[in-house]
């Protein structure tokens, strides 16, 4: 499994995210429960939009000043 996702990805899986942020599938998940994650599903697939992980990642930035 690579942890370099292509620039093309629009939404990415949570192994993707898994990866990503280097967090277990648990962590990810409640990260998703707790809203501080955006995500949608189609069908029983879960997905994150790119963008929302770089939200995420930018407000932690944000919250360590």
């Amino acid at each position: 499994m690579s942890t370099a996702l292509p620039p093309s990805h629009e939404a990415l899986t949570v192994p993707e995210v898994m990866a990503a942020l280097r967090l277990s599938r648990f962590k990810v998940y409640d990260l998703i429960r707790s809203k501080q994650l955006q995500s949608f599903t189609i069908g029983r697939a879960r997905r994150v939009p790119a963008d929302a992980l770089r939200i995420y990642i930018q407000n932690q930035l944000g919250d360590n000043d």
